[in-house]
């Protein structure tokens, strides 16, 4: 019996990645990170990678790619880093909320207890 959610063909993981189990120390990729189609998939490419190509014609995270995939995301990072080498997507990080002084949560902070 097979547990949901698990591949059950760890042969087909290793072979889509060429054998490699990590990515590089200086992938970009993360969970959040936004990656963007730079070109579009050409005949004779690998399917994944086409895959990848086709659902980020839109700015997509790659944790959104490994659901639709439905690989692991360790898996996704590997087919994203030798798309990003061979210059077929780009990847940006969000960009982060800007963090509010202190002060101003502290006087908020007051304000409400007064309420």
């Amino acid at each position: 019996m097979s547990r949901p959610g698990r591949d059950d063909a760890p042969d087909r993981l290793y072979t889509l990645t060429g054998g490699r189990s990590r990515s590089g120390p200086d992938n970009p990729f993360d969970l959040v990170t936004l990656v963007v189609a730079e070109c579009d998939p050409v005949p004779g490419m690998q399917s994944e990678h086409a895959a990848i190509l086709r659902l980020t014609e839109r700015p997509t995270a790659v944790v959104e790619i490994a659901a639709v995939l439905k690989l692991p995301v360790s898996i996704t990072r590997i087919l994203l880093s030798d798309l990003q080498a061979a210059g077929r997507v780009s990847a940006r990080h969000p960009r982060k909320a800007a963090v509010p002084d202190p002060d101003i949560l502290e006087q908020v902070l007051v304000g409400l207890r007064n309420l």
